[in-house]
């Protein structure tokens, strides 16, 4: 297969990834990016490109375009996008209302494989290459996800919701089920194409101790997997799991005791974690979900990204699509803004970018394969384009460098600055005309 040549301005986060300073940022003002079978081939400054004779006639060109690695999102849920906004008090009254009765509907067949394709469509058109995805608790969901992200040719996690108590009947599972179907799943689909699977207790208080135990015998049995769940997101859930585990130490400890935090364990929230938690996170090399604009809408806190950092925890900024409002990596990066300055913490745009794309990536262990744009990665890009965002054309010409101009998309910006989405080099999704 011939290569594929294309030629833009490029900004991307070298490898290895960094946790201070630069983050290893790279700006190329004029550049080409070349494919070949699902990769990237290589990537260099015209001005080097035209020192060796390189024939640019063989570029696709993009003007006023700016390519990066795509967004990495590690914490959505694919059945919530139809209750994306729907009001509710907190947390525990906004799963009652709104996601129970959403994910109920995943028991018909048809309707979800229908919504997993609109899932997986809207990830594209939000520029999201990758995604760590909770389903439902319906075999067959997490089946559909799968089908649907193996013929895009994505790198895509996701796993059965495992949950057999607190919650509606038709929703439940059992030890013995859940084991069964994880089971099935991850023969079929773990490391098929670019897939992998994370097991998925929702959260402690809809697990009993059985299935906890279970989840734990198939991390041991599979340790390639990944594991998915929420923690210490809202003071009344935190209080609710203190009623129902009195003899853990915390609410960490509800994972902890089953072998459940490993370094490819993915915490979502995290918002109240006390000093030894985060200890405890940090020496197991686990990583932290932080979904801002989820946070902010259910009222749930303000996570503190600097505590996180000082332990040295892996993170990553996320959309937790539905208690988030937006899939948008930019509105996501905003709302993280938003809470870094009521905490005192600065977040500049590299930091921000970095979260979204190469850092999400090595929070969920993938960054060996995307999130940077070089050689031998995989071609998961976006194209940015403002063609069709008037406000931000207009005040992009008063931005003197690239730092400034990602500032501005990551605080007005949202899916329409989206004009391309490639995966593994393959045009996915284009912005219509």
């Amino acid at each position: 297969m011939a290569a594929t040549f294309i030629r833009s301005r490029i900004a991307r986060f070298k490898s290895p990834c960094h946790s201070a300073g630069d983050f290893g940022f790279d700006y190329i003002e004029d550049g080409v990016i070349a494919l070949e079978q699902g990769k990237i081939l290589w990537l260099e400054p015209c001005e080097t490109l035209r020192r060796q004779g390189f024939d640019f006639s063989a570029c696709e060109e993009l003007e006023n375009s700016l390519i990066m690695a795509g967004f990495v999102d590690a914490h959505v849920h694919a059945p919530q996008l139809d209750v994306v906004g729907a009001y509710g008090k907190q947390l525990l009254d906004w799963l009652n209302r709104y996601t129970f009765p959403a994910e109920l509907k995943f028991a018909d067949a048809s309707y979800s494989y229908a919504k997993n394709q609109y899932f997986v469509s809207q990830l594209l058109a939000h520029g999201t290459t990758s995604a760590m995805v909770y389903t439902t608790s319906f075999r067959h969901s997490t089946e559909h996800l799968f089908e649907i992200a193996l013929a895009k040719n994505m790198r895509l996690l996701a796993g059965k919701v495992m949950m057999d108590r607190n919650g509606p009947s038709g929703l439940l599972d059992s030890p013995e089920s859940a084991h069964r179907d994880c089971r099935a799943l991850i023969e079929q689909w773990h490391q098929r194409g670019r897939l992998g699977y994370a097991l998925t207790p929702r959260f402690s208080p809809t697990s009993s101790r059985e299935q906890l135990e279970v989840a734990g015998q198939l991390m041991q049995q599979y340790p390639s997997l990944w594991l998915q769940t929420h923690l210490s997101e809202n003071r009344d859930e935190i209080d609710w799991v203190k009623q129902l585990f009195p003899e853990a130490q915390d609410y960490l400890a509800t994972y902890e005791h089953y072998g459940l935090v490993t370094e490819k364990s993915v915490f979502g929230h995290g918002i109240y974690l006390s000093e030894s938690e985060m200890q405890r996170i940090a020496q197991r090399g686990a990583s932290i979900a932080f979904c801002p604009s989820s946070n902010l809408f259910l009222g749930s806190g303000l996570f503190d990204i600097a505590g996180i950092k000082q332990h040295g925890i892996k993170l990553a900024i996320c959309s937790d699509v539905g208690g988030g409002t937006s899939l948008s990596a930019f509105k996501n990066m905003a709302d993280a803004y938003k809470i870094c300055q009521l905490r005192g913490y600065s977040l500049n745009p590299l930091e921000a970018f970095y979260l979204s794309s190469c850092g999400a990536a090595q929070a969920l262990h993938l960054d060996a394969f995307i999130g940077h744009l070089e050689a031998g990665y995989e071609a998961d890009f976006v194209v940015i384009n403002a063609d069709t965002h008037p406000f931000i054309q207009q005040r992009l010409k008063s931005c003197s460098n690239i730092e400034e101009e990602l500032f501005v998309y990551m605080t007005c910006g949202d899916e329409r600055l989206i004009a391309k989405t490639y995966i593994a080099g393959q045009l996915q999704y284009q912005r219509a005309a």
